[in-house]
């Protein structure tokens, strides 16, 4: 099966800047809207953002369309998208999709669907992955730590 980008087992991840934990995802053959809904309808379940919370994508045509849109001004969202022809401002998610890519993708093979989507989970579950922009924690970690911090309980690592 091929990768995120083309054909085969196609992800869609909304990956949160805020901790680099990816919130929700979907795998499909094709990037229809209904991938992306999914995806973003799984993030509001596992988030529950609140209301103004900043929503970020590029200007793919399931991000623009009517039921996706309808979707983000239902739940308050801020809509964001990237500039016209700026590279650069969808970078994170971008080098999220990469490394999907690099370490799932080009270097397996899978007989079934079922096990390239087991592989991409298990890569973009990331509990144990560290991020250079957390100081080197893991999603996980770096959100206990903030959430321990924040509630007044010191600067546990």
């Amino acid at each position: 099966m091929s990768g995120p980008a083309r054909g085969g087992a196609l992800s869609r991840g909304n990956p949160g800047l805020y901790s680099r934990c990816v919130i929700g995802w979907a795998v499909s053959n094709r990037m229809k809207r209904d991938v992306a809904i999914r995806a973003l309808k799984m993030a509001i379940a596992f988030r529950q953002p609140p209301k103004g919370c900043i929503h970020h994508t590029d200007r793919g045509s399931q991000y623009c369309s009517h039921d996706y849109r309808k979707i983000l001004r239902q739940q308050g969202f801020k809509v964001s998208m990237s500039g016209k022809g700026d590279c650069y401002d969808n970078a994170a998610v971008e080098t999220f999709f990469k490394t999907i890519k690099a370490e799932q993708i080009w270097r397996h093979s899978w007989d079934a669907r079922g096990q390239a989507e087991m592989a991409i989970f298990e890569c973009i579950n990331g509990l144990r992955r560290r991020h250079s922009a957390l100081g080197w924690k893991s999603p996980v970690a770096f959100e206990r730590k903030v959430a321990y911090t924040s509630t007044g309980g010191g600067t546990k690592a």
